[in-house]
């Protein structure tokens, strides 16, 4: 049975779910190729926007800051590099569309309209967190590079530096979505509110970690600045997921209410 006759509640054999893990996968893989031919021209200017810190710390300690390649291919290789990264974040709303159907498949008509609230929130959340490490990272630079005496160069790893900057951007990117997730295996029933709520503990402790390893350790305004936004998502996550709940067993009582006249009626022996 293919996936677009799958009844809902039907169960796939293990080769069904291969099946569909590939058609998926393709589907995303399709959606980023053709994100990154475009991201292949918008390169050069990302390129010119991650350069500008180091120009501004040039310019502030009349000092040199620039990066560095240190290979003949090594220009090449970053812009490609950036290619691919742009079209992880431009692809976005088609890959994770993939992940949420896979993992939930057979989508009923209550879901489906879950998933494009998913959707709907994810893809700005994503492109939040990506947007928050970028204006964070020229802030980075700026108190990294300080550190160098006085008098010395500055010659940054293009590639590290690269890396630096986009792996951070990409985990704040993650890291706003994962509230969003949290709602949403709340509503399909995997995971309850109060089970949220009860973590909020380790849900401290894990962002302090992770703003802790993405930013500079001296630079404490960062960490916060990352931090706030991420527990206000997790517990405006909690919150959601508990009144959700309320809501569902409020709707569960009623209803057994109602049945129980029609059940205490049948049992009633006839005269």
């Amino acid at each position: 049975m293919t996936t677009a006759t799958r009844l809902p509640g039907a169960r796939m054999p293990l080769i069904g779910h291969l099946l569909e893990l590939r058609r998926r996968l393709l589907v995303a893989t399709a959606a980023v190729v053709l994100a990154g031919v475009a991201g292949w021209f918008v390169a050069v200017p990302v390129l010119d926007a991650l350069r500008a810190p180091l120009v501004r710390f040039a310019t502030e300690h009349h000092t040199l800051a620039t990066l560095n390649y240190d290979s003949i291919g090594g220009a090449f290789d970053l812009r490609f590099r950036i290619a691919l990264y742009l079209a992880l974040v431009l692809a976005s709303p088609v890959w994770l569309y993939e992940i949420w159907a896979f993992v939930v498949p057979a989508l009923t008509g209550r879901e489906r309209r879950v998933t494009v609230g998913f959707l709907g929130t994810a893809v700005p959340l994503f492109l939040a967190g990506c947007a928050s490490g970028w204006l964070v990272v020229p802030h980075m630079v700026l108190l990294l590079a300080s550190f160098a005496p006085s008098g010395s160069a500055t010659l940054v790893s293009a590639s590290g530096y690269f890396d630096f900057v986009m792996k951070l951007v990409l985990a704040l990117g993650a890291a706003f979505v994962l509230p969003v997730l949290l709602v949403l295996l709340n509503r399909v029933g995997v995971l309850p509110g109060r089970a949220i709520l009860r973590s909020w503990r380790v849900a401290v402790l894990a962002v302090a970690l992770f703003t802790a390893l993405v930013t500079p350790a001296a630079d404490l305004l960062s960490m916060g600045l990352l931090a706030l936004p991420l527990l206000a998502l997790y517990f405006g996550a909690a919150g959601i997921a508990v009144v959700h709940d309320r809501r569902l067993a409020r709707r569960t009582a009623a209803a057994l209410e109602e049945r129980e006249p029609v059940l205490l009626a049948l049992d009633e022996p006839e005269a």
